[in-house]
């Protein structure tokens, strides 16, 4: 086992550490942004209502990753808060009970799948195929999504000690079988019955089902700085507790997004299935500018997480600095893609006249929230990593839920269906400055008292 002391996290100069332990994160990211794309783009040739039914359970999509992401995040930010402190033993307790929860919380959608996508499909629509087809993929990738969960815990186990190479490849190979079976599964190629939507649901949890085999396998068969023992493994209420301090609020910040993901389809199912169809299309979109942020975020939180509980401040604070500017630069390249090729991006969805009517203007008007969700998400990521989750759900509350809500309904009511779309910058405006104001918080009552001061500090 190395000696923590000697970890890289500790020793090796800020830009590289982030440059190393990111740039796998990030391209790992963007190959899942990239099959979540093209599993929509596959559907659409299906037809629009096709669209619009996998557009409806990505809610449900949503609030699957939430947990296995939000859980991983708690387990992340956990075990290298542990490592900083020189405190193995319990880094190790901590990722043994991340596999356990993982397990835990695909029985909880395993069950959803088997009894409750029926109601949930039926809540939004009457349409025989929607529901149909909408029961078929929620189904599918809600009962098989113990693949899905296992693999996040494997990866964000070893995204904490520093091991970022080995996940990113364990994401590509999910993401690589995924786009490879969704032609072959939907359409009928290679001597494959043709599935249509179903299909492509069981492209999505074939690849997550490679992925998974190949995180565990170097998990428990590689070399790492701290050893998962699930032989005469005990659950510990404590280490549930410290997981869910930071877990439980990412998990519900997250979730949020699914539950504003509802709300929003159902203001626009009042309009048209072209618009929720392109509200599913910007959700695909925008993940190409918003996971390679993430992918920054799984670098930079265990940097913080570890020289917070190592008390290097200036570590600490540089890391921050750089991550912010790379998040302000990726999501600047975004916008402008968004306001220039807006008519571009809809068409790679085989869009009708109609979707180009609605969504030409939505992508515009959505993509102004692009820069000010940069600053937010950084800050989120020191919440988080210094043991402030909660003010990271108090920000997403604000801005999936409180503000932008409220505002969609109010400015669906004054101007249609255009001036819905407004909802998402203003509401990412407003929260901005909260999390400038949390952060400013942090920064002095815990951040400035740490050890280890330099005078070029970032504030």
């Amino acid at each position: 086992m190395q000696d923590v002391t000697q970890n890289k996290m500790a020793v090796m100069p800020i830009p590289k550490l982030l440059f190393s332990m990111s740039l796998p994160a990030m391209f790992s990211m963007l190959i899942q942004a990239l099959y979540n794309v093209v599993d929509s783009i596959f559907v659409s040739r299906l037809g629009e209502s096709a669209l619009t039914a996998v557009s409806l359970v990505f809610p449900i999509q949503l609030l699957l990753v939430a947990v296995g992401v939000g859980t991983g995040v708690g387990l992340s930010s956990l075990i290298s808060r542990r490592l900083g402190q020189q405190r193995v033993d319990e880094a190790e307790n901590a990722a043994s009970h991340g596999i356990f929860l993982a397990v835990c919380s695909w029985l909880a959608f395993a069950l959803f799948g088997l009894i409750g996508t029926k109601a949930f499909i039926g809540a939004f629509t009457q349409d025989a195929y929607l529901v149909a087809a909408g029961i078929q993929y929620c189904s599918i990738v809600t009962i098989f999504s113990l693949f899905s969960f296992l693999q996040i815990s494997a990866e964000k186990i070893m995204q904490s000690t520093g091991n970022m190479v080995f996940p990113m490849i364990g994401n590509i190979i999910g993401a690589v079988t995924n786009i490879i079976l969704d032609p072959i599964m939907i359409f009928g190629l290679l001597g494959f019955p043709a599935l249509g939507v179903a299909g492509a649901a069981i492209a999505t949890v074939s690849g997550q089902l490679l992925g998974m085999i190949f995180n565990l396998f170097f998990l428990f068969r590689g070399k790492h700085q701290i050893e998962i023992r699930l032989r005469g493994f005990r659950l510990r209420a404590e280490s549930i507790r410290d997981i869910y301090s930071v877990g439980l609020p990412s998990i519900i910040m997250q979730s949020i997004g699914s539950v504003m993901n509802l709300g929003i389809n159902a203001i626009l199912i009042g309009f048209s299935g072209a618009a929720i169809a392109v509200f599913g299309v910007y959700f695909k979109l925008q993940s190409f500018v918003f996971m390679p942020v993430f992918g920054l975020n799984q670098g930079l939180m265990p940097i913080m997480g570890f020289n917070f509980g190592a008390r290097n401040r200036h570590r600490l604070m540089q890391a921050f600095r750089l991550g912010l500017i790379a998040a302000v630069v990726i999501m600047t390249l975004g916008l402008a893609v968004f306001q220039i090729f807006p008519k571009t991006l809809l068409t790679m969805f085989d869009a009708s006249e109609e979707m180009f009517r609605v969504g030409i203007p939505a992508l515009r008007s959505i993509s102004l929230c692009f820069v000010p969700a940069a600053v937010g998400i950084i800050c989120s990521t020191l919440f988080q990593a210094t043991n402030h989750g909660l003010f990271s759900l108090l920000v997403s509350l604000l801005r999936q839920l409180i503000l932008i809500l409220p505002l969609a309904w109010i400015l669906s009511r004054i101007g249609g269906l255009t001036l819905v779309w407004w909802a998402f910058p203003m509401a990412e405006s407003i929260s901005l400055v909260a999390s400038l104001i949390l952060f400013r918080w942090i920064y002095y009552n815990q951040v400035l008292p740490l050890d280890q001061p330099d005078p070029k500090e970032f504030l």
